[in-house]
């Protein structure tokens, strides 16, 4: 079980091409603050379909990507 397995989760179900999120909508879906150790955990989303895309520090935001199937 990861940390950020509710994020993945609602990553999932919003089953859209491309989601942005910004750091404080990830906050509030997991109830934690995005930090360095989100880049060794961004390969688990690829199991749900999903890789992270772009992660902007200055807009505070990522990308989702949904992967081909």
């Amino acid at each position: 079980m990861s940390k950020y397995d509710s994020l993945w989760e609602y990553i999932q179900t919003c089953n859209r091409q491309t989601i942005i999120l910004t750091f404080d909508e990830i906050e509030s879906t997991t109830g934690l603050k995005i930090d360095h150790s989100f880049l060794n955990y961004k390969k688990e989303l690829l199991s749900y379909g999903y890789q992270v895309g772009k992660i902007s520090l200055k807009e505070k935001t990522i990308i989702f990507n949904k992967t081909a199937t």
